[in-house]
């Protein structure tokens, strides 16, 4: 069973990533990671006789393995694309418990979806006709760019301050 277990993953490996890690588990299991997808499937021999038990999970920040987030028993005599059908489902899943985790909505139920911001360049090539009004921090719409009171009372006072220091130059010169 063992090397009918090694054979299958690596055969299930090539066929799910490109770049991919097999080595066996200390209790007689086979593990693939794909690094570049941040994913893992198990492969562990199961109560059957020709059934394995397949997990899926995620592999965190610094190369950790997250523990399984789902299972499933699948019969060797199916094939390897059925195998292959069962981890994509397992993957997904996997993947969606991550976005919940996160704080993401899987369903994109109620959730406010999120804004995306535009960088500096995006809003100097808007043309003329681009013209999406500016939004204050609340969200709403800002009728016009205008200059505030309190600026120009310290826009006077600083013209006042410059004029009285000429004024005094003046005078003892």
């Amino acid at each position: 069973m063992d090397t009918q277990l090694r054979d299958v993953a690596q055969g299930l490996a090539r066929l799910l990533w490109r770049e991919h890690t097999v080595y066996r588990e200390r209790s007689g299991g086979v593990v693939i990671r794909g690094e570049h997808v941040r994913r893992w499937i198990s492969l562990a021999p199961s109560g059957g006789r020709d059934e394995v038990l397949v997990r899926a999970g995620r592999i965190l920040d610094g190369g950790t393995t997250a523990p399984a987030r789902s299972e499933a028993v699948v019969s060797l005599s199916a094939g390897t694309t059925v195998l292959a059908a069962t981890c994509r489902r397992l993957l997904a899943e996997a993947a969606a418990d991550a976005l919940g985790a996160a704080g993401g909505e899987v369903s994109g139920g109620s959730e406010r979806p999120r804004k995306t911001r535009r960088n500096r360049k995006d809003r100097k090539d808007r043309g003329p006709h681009d013209t999406a009004p500016a939004r204050d921090r609340k969200g709403r719409a800002r009728k016009e760019r205008h200059t505030g009171f309190s600026s120009w009372v310290i826009l006077l006072s600083v013209v006042g301050l410059v004029g009285l220091y000429a004024y005094s130059v003046a005078q003892h010169a």
